[in-house]
């Protein structure tokens, strides 16, 4: 097994897990602003997993890749990051 893909799976995995705990812990709560509280921590797993999800999927094909489509792929996920962190 490719150990860059078992890898991004693996954080994919922790990620779920991290959402239906929240969940869960959010109709424990039963409370609205206890669960945004919840749900607002929860805003900082999605771009951290998606940051290392990428930066471990391009270490893995990095060497299969040329220079240029390196760098559009780059491109690419400044641009997801920048429409998902802007204000």
């Amino acid at each position: 097994m490719d150990k860059a893909a078992f890898s991004m799976a693996m954080l994919r995995i922790l990620s779920g897990s991290i959402e239906v705990t929240a969940a869960i812990v959010m109709l424990r709560l039963n409370d609205v602003q206890k669960a945004l509280a919840v749900n607002s921590m929860l805003a900082l797993v999605g771009p951290l997993v998606l940051i290392s999800t990428t930066t471990i999927g391009l270490v893995g094909i990095a060497d299969k890749l040329s220079p240029s489509k390196l760098i559009w792929i780059l491109a690419g996920v400044s641009c997801l990051l920048i429409g998902i962190l802007r204000k």
